[in-house]
């Protein structure tokens, strides 16, 4: 996505913060980002990662991110990292919120361990990361979004923590807008459907499974990292300057087929 100096969205210049920028959905954050004219800084745990990801801002926009190796988990890291930030690009004017785990459990056997090391990472990085990050835009304004899941409306069996995370970030980015809105801070949340991702990868390499996701969707396919990057975009832009506490949910419309699965007899669709 490469774009001129008069893009509409009225980035230019802005300073965005991507977390869980080493992954392909945060390589995809700040690719757009940067093409819209955007300093990006990336964080992530991987140095390698963030290299792979910085090479691909400067090959697909031409563009340099700034890249700071940060757990989200630790508060001292994240505090190290805000200030790296602002000395390497300035204050931040936007946060996208998206490292995240993904692990299986059964809620029966999961141990106290991993479902605390998940809830760190996906609830506890965001509210870490919109602290450090919020205080650089009080008093100067600035757009927060949070990656979060159709699982945090929508119960997501055997996954440890993951949906109790992603409803805990829905609420999070609620109250940072009630709270913050008065500070010019505006908070809102992009929740993904299916998503092919690297961290999905293992479950579309199974045979069959693309199929069999792709024909409850509506559009007909399997979401892409850009389908999401292309509404963090708007959220976080001066277009969406009225939008505050709210989620737009990205999924091709697979949360409103559950009237589609039940059985009806004489209302089938045609064959083609």
């Amino acid at each position: 996505m490469k774009t001129g100096p008069d893009h509409w969205l009225g980035l230019e210049g802005r300073v965005c913060v991507v977390t869980g920028a080493g992954g392909g959905l945060g390589t995809a954050l700040a690719v757009n980002f940067a093409g819209a004219g955007a300093r990006v800084v990336l964080l992530d745990r991987s140095a390698e990662q963030l290299a792979i990801a910085a090479g691909e801002v400067l090959r697909l926009v031409g563009a340099e991110a700034h890249t700071v190796v940060c757990d989200v988990s630790n508060q001292a890291s994240v505090t190290e990292a805000a200030l790296t930030s602002e000395r390497v690009a300035g204050r931040a004017d936007i946060l996208v919120n998206n490292a995240a785990l993904l692990r299986p459990g059964a809620l029966d056997t999961l141990t106290l361990e991993d479902w605390n090391t998940l809830l760190s990472v996906n609830l506890g990085g965001y509210f870490l990361c919109a602290q450090a990050f919020g205080r650089q835009m009080k008093g100067r304004g600035g757009a927060i979004v949070h990656i979060a899941s159709i699982s945090g409306s929508h119960a997501q069996g055997v996954s440890g923590a993951y949906s109790v995370s992603k409803a805990g970030i829905i609420m999070l980015s609620r109250q940072i807008a009630t709270e913050w809105g008065a500070d010019g801070i505006r908070s809102n949340v992009v929740s993904p459907g299916m998503v092919e991702t690297p961290m999905s990868a293992p479950f579309y390499a199974t045979p069959g499974v693309r199929e069999r996701r792709s024909t409850v969707i509506p559009a007909g396919r399997i979401g892409q990292p850009q389908d999401i990057a292309d509404a963090a975009l708007f959220l976080a832009s001066d277009r969406a300057s009225y939008i505050n506490g709210d989620e737009i949910v990205v999924d091709g419309g697979y949360t409103r087929m559950l009237m589609n699965l039940i059985p009806r007899p004489g209302f089938e669709k045609p064959a083609p």
